[in-house]
C-alpha cells in the first residue's frame, strides 16, 4: 500500500510519501509545495495544481492529512484552514481514503510523546525510513503523518481480523 501524507501550510505545504508492506516502510518520495503568486486564491490555485501533480507521478493508494490546531491569530488560522482545504480536496478528486491527525497523536505515534520537537520528530523519522534525505521540515512532518496512518492501519487491520476471527468461531 503506498500513503502519501500532507502537512497543510499556505506558504509551504508538506508532503511524503511511503509504501507500507506489513511492518515494514519504505520511504518513496518527499517534498514541499510551496504557493506562489499575490493573492490568496493565486496561492491556493498553486498549491492544488503542484499537489496534484505530487498525487499523479506517486499514485497513492490513500493519504493522511495533519489536523491544524487553533493558534491566537484568527486570520492565519483561517488562512491554514484554507490550504487544509486543498490539502483535503486534491486526494478527495483522486478519490483516495483519507485520514485525519492531530498533531499531538503524530508525534506520539513516531516519537512516542505527544509534545515532541520537531527535531525529534525529524530524528525519528529517519529511524523509520533509513537513508532518507528530508526536503525540509515540513516533508519531515509530512512523512511522520504519513507513518502514523500506516500504523492506524495496521491497527484496524488487526482489529478486523480478530473481531473476523472471534466472530467465525462463535458462529
Amino acid at each position: 500500500m503506498r500513503v502519501i501524507g500532507i502537512d497543510p501550510g499556505l506558504r509551504n505545504l508538506g508532503w511524503g510519501v511511503i509504501d507500507v508492506s506489513g511492518p515494514r516502510l519504505r520511504h518513496v518520495a518527499n517534498g514541499v509545495c510551496h504557493s506562489s503568486g499575490d493573492d490568496l486564491a493565486e496561492r491556493l490555485l498553486s498549491l492544488h495544481r503542484q499537489l496534484t501533480e505530487v498525487l499523479v507521478q506517486h499514485a497513492p493508494d490513500c493519504a493522511a492529512v495533519e489536523q491544524t490546531f487553533v493558534n491566537k491569530d484568527a486570520v492565519a488560522t483561517l488562512k491554514l484552514g484554507q490550504a487544509r482545504a486543498i490539502a483535503l480536496l486534491v486526494p478527495a478528486q483522486a478519490g483516495l481514503r483519507l485520514g485525519e491527525y492531530a498533531p499531538n497523536a503524530v508525534k506520539k505515534t513516531v516519537v512516542g510523546v505527544g509534545k515532541a520537537a520537531k527535531e525529534q520528530v525529524q530524528h525519528m523519522v529517519r529511524m523509520h525510513l533509513p537513508g532518507t534525505q528530508i526536503a525540509g521540515p515540513d516533508a519531515a512532518d509530512a512523512l511522520a503523518v504519513a507513518i502514523c496512518h500506516a500504523h492506524h492501519m495496521q491497527s484496524a487491520d488487526r482489529w478486523q481480523a480478530a473481531v473476523g476471527a472471534a466472530l467465525k468461531a462463535a458462529g
